[in-house]
């Protein structure tokens, strides 16, 4: 019998606790000493920071595609412009390759020509 009253004395001790500790504001500072005040006030600045350092690492972000976007962007350019003068060049190429045979042709011709006299 003396077990059973201990476990019920544990038990509405308990309950009272809980009930005590539910009923407490977690933002009243006006029951709290200097250290619980001091910590309270360094878990607002830590969480401030938290989101301005997310929020300037998602402009950071932000910035480094936009600049990633414009490097591309400039790259395709130089690329179409260089694949451009390349096709020039080999155009070029291409006409003084011709002209260079053509005078090779007439040179044959004239040789067999003169051969043949």
């Amino acid at each position: 019998m003396g077990s059973i009253k201990y476990l019920a004395a544990v038990t509405a001790i308990g309950v009272l606790l809980g009930g005590l500790a539910g009923c407490q504001k977690k933002d009243d500072v006006s029951g709290a000493g200097p250290a619980e005040q001091a910590g309270r006030r360094l878990d607002q600045v830590t969480e401030k920071t938290g989101r301005e350092l997310t929020k300037a690492a998602e402009q950071a972000n932000q910035q480094i595609q936009d600049a990633a976007k414009e490097t591309s962007q400039q790259i395709d350019k130089a690329t179409e412009q260089a694949a451009q003068k390349l096709n020039e060049a080999t155009e070029k190429t291409g006409k003084k390759l011709e002209e260079a045979g053509t005078k090779m042709q007439e040179k044959a011709r004239e040789r067999e020509t003169e051969r043949a006299k």
